[in-house]
């Protein structure tokens, strides 16, 4: 029953809380307020790290209240459509992932009989992403039963306040305010409409002829103002969301796009940084093969997007490369072939393949004009930043062409014979020709892989979003972040491979990377680069995967014909140690009760190329779960925990255990700062 717009209303139904009601109703009051839960870890986000922080809370039996704007938990794996996990060898081989990870791999191999259900080639695990949402909801709801813990989870629903007050010397988040949307009656399912028009409704308070809107408030589960008073902070409020929504609306310090040039950041390739060049984005979508050809119609905004289609690489310009690529069901009884070096079984009748390609599905703007993701600036001009103003922080338009152009592409490899990159002189080395594939159908309608009516993913697949900028500590006066120098495999020092450097931000290069020796490099020895990744005393979990760049295009639209990616961003591109992930890196500037999970953790913009892979979502996701468990037993804040460093930290001592006693671990195998052998790790 709706709550009526009025203070005594309100008051009756959290009389649990009357010491908190005032500081929330002075922003909340305005609007009738649906429902009031309480929670200990509130989590705006269901992806893969959202999903790990509300497994590992749920464990711990605490109450856990996690929104999302799609229906799906899983993010990546399932409601962005990438169903194929990015996995290194040698982590793959040695099964060292956190645990939750590993059940989930384990349960799809015993939903499929397989780990690969579409004998893909790009991974060793491959499945379809409703199938996904299904596991992973199952495996929070066995965690909910374990451990005794709640789970409120508020599918199709939005953050769109954050009440931030004082708490003593700092700040906190008091209440969370989402708003949940159902259809109204008569009126098509949810899924039925791309996001790009749905989205602004899901962001505004009142009902609507598409939506019938609640308004949430989430606020902790403390008793007594004693018990209030009693703690640091009475709950966590978790941004595990795909852009860094949370990030931008609390507006603390962040990055966005390419960061200046620097010696931590040496191949970047500008000195003052674009936050409008983040990485591409990508709709996914599913297409099946049948047994004969199949009417394919243009769509009628095909012409605008044709110009940008490309297989990319002559090696790469054959139809069986680019479906079997991300396959997700097959019954692996194709023909063996084999072209550029790649071996599949031939596509044959009922595969299913899923598409995620550089030159196809990814859109990759990078001007002020095109940019997704809204930087702060853009944030204000548009009113996102005053109080209940916040949209999303994205740019409506820009989702629409990426839409549009992820339609477009899958015409182009069932029937375009134009590709952007071959060049078109027969005698050229890099000629190649697109031919047609009629002998498919694009799978949409609510019951397809993707759920949708459209057939695309509900929401994009996005590499890159706002980045906080940790908190200033010892040796990173401006605020903690972790940097290419920090995980790099490439040769760093080598000026004929990286843009020039001043000679003061060589020296400091030199001597990071020096490790124990960096002293006596400043003092005029010779560097001796390490072969592994920065170690951290506060790290709480791991990661693995190549630094790998779907970059910007040079002109805008990204579609214009001719256009190019922007010059040198790929500079930083190679292969990476295997990294830690730091507490330090989890925690915003000004806030305290609140942590960041996911792509949104303290990276730079080529370090966040790595780190931004499934495996390590669920890792920073399980770090936020059990850091927030140890710090509401505590009573101590994270911020609390690494404000030592680098002396011993008795805390971070104490979680760590807790951590790897729980089989998530937070370093790899032989890990030392005297030991410098990492190169076996592929």
């Amino acid at each position: 029953m709706k709550i009526k717009k009025s203070l005594a209303a309100l008051l009756g139904l959290v009389a649990l809380e009357l010491s908190y009601a005032p500081t929330i109703l002075a922003a909340v009051e305005t609007k009738p307020v649906d429902r009031i839960i309480g929670c200990d870890i509130a989590i705006a986000g269901g992806g893969l790290s959202g999903t790990a922080t509300a497994y590992e809370g749920l464990l711990a039996g605490k109450t856990v209240c996690m929104t999302e704007i799609t229906d799906w938990v899983g993010g990546q794996i399932s409601a962005q459509g990438v169903s194929a996990l990015d996995e290194r060898p040698t982590q793959r081989a040695k099964n060292y992932f956190p645990r939750g990870y590993i059940e989930f791999r384990q349960k799809v191999q015993d939903y499929y009989g397989k780990l690969n259900s579409g004998y893909c080639w790009v991974s060793e695990v491959c499945f379809i992403p409703k199938d996904a949402h299904k596991i992973l909801y199952g495996m929070l709801k066995n965690a909910e039963s374990k451990g005794k813990g709640k789970l409120y989870w508020y599918p199709n629903t939005v953050v769109k306040e954050l009440i931030v007050g004082k708490r003593g010397e700092g700040q906190e988040i008091k209440a969370v305010v989402a708003i949940q949307h159902q259809p109204q009656p008569g009126t098509a399912p949810l899924n039925t409409e791309t996001l790009s028009r749905t989205i602004e409704d899901a962001y505004s308070y009142q009902n609507s002829p598409k939506f019938q809107k609640q308004k949430i408030i989430f606020i902790p589960t403390y008793k007594t103002p004693a018990q209030q008073a009693a703690k640091p902070a009475a709950w966590y409020v978790v941004d595990a969301t795909e852009t860094g929504e949370l990030v931008g609306l609390a507006d603390v310090p962040y990055r966005l796009g390419l960061d200046p040039r620097s010696a931590d950041e040496p191949s970047a390739v500008s000195t003052t940084g674009d936050p409008y060049c983040t990485q591409g984005f990508t709709y996914p979508f599913a297409m099946e093969t049948t047994a004969t050809p199949q009417p394919q119609v243009p769509p009628v905004f095909y012409p605008q997007y044709a110009p940008y289609y490309s297989y990319e690489l002559k090696r790469l310009a054959d139809f069986g490369v680019v479906y079997t690529y991300r396959r997700i069901f097959s019954s692996g009884n194709g023909k063996p072939t084999k072209f550029g070096g790649i071996s599949y079984t031939a596509p044959t009748t009922g595969d299913i393949s899923m598409q995620n390609w550089t030159w196809g599905n990814d859109y990759r703007p990078g001007s002020v004009n095109d940019n997704l993701i809204l930087d702060r600036s853009q944030l204000q001009a548009s009113g996102q930043l005053q109080p209940g103003g916040w949209m999303g922080g994205l740019r409506t338009d820009t989702l629409r062409k990426g839409e549009e152009n992820a339609q477009g592409f899958y015409y182009w490899l069932v029937a375009g014979t134009t590709d952007s990159r071959a060049n078109p002189d027969p005698a050229s080395p890099n000629h190649w020709v697109k031919t047609p594939n009629p002998n498919q159908r694009y799978l949409s309608g609510l019951k397809s892989p993707m759920g949708t009516a459209h057939g695309l993913s509900k929401y994009p697949y996005i590499r890159e979003g706002r980045r906080i900028i940790g908190r200033p500590s010892y040796g990173y006066k401006d605020g903690f972040v972790i940097t290419e120098a920090d995980m790099s495999r490439n040769n760093l020092l080598d000026p004929n491979k990286m843009p020039q450097l001043t000679p003061a931000q060589s020296r400091r290069l030199a001597a990071s990377l020096s490790g124990v020796n960096a002293l006596n490099v400043l003092t005029g020895d010779k560097p001796t680069p390490r072969n592994r990744a920065t170690m951290y005393a506060d790290t709480v979990g791991i990661g693995h995967y190549a630094i790998d760049f779907h970059p910007c295009m040079q002109n805008s639209p990204p579609e214009a014909p001719n256009n190019s990616e922007r010059q040198g961003a790929r500079k930083g591109e190679g292969q990476a140690y295997p990294f830690q992930i730091p507490l330090r890196a989890m925690i915003p500037q000004k806030i305290d009760n609140m942590l960041v999970a996911g792509k949104s953790i303290a990276t730079s913009h080529v370090a966040a190329a790595a780190y931004r892979i499934h495996s390590f979502e669920w890792s920073a996701g399980a770090a936020a779960g059990t850091t927030i468990v140890y710090a509401l037993e505590k009573g101590i804040t994270p911020a609390q925990m690494v404000e030592v460093l680098p002396d011993r930290s008795p805390a971070i001592i104490e979680l760590r255990k807790r951590l790897e006693a729980n089989n998530n671990p937070t370093s790899f195998p032989n890990t030392s700062i005297f030991n410098n052998n990492w190169k076996e790790w592929k």
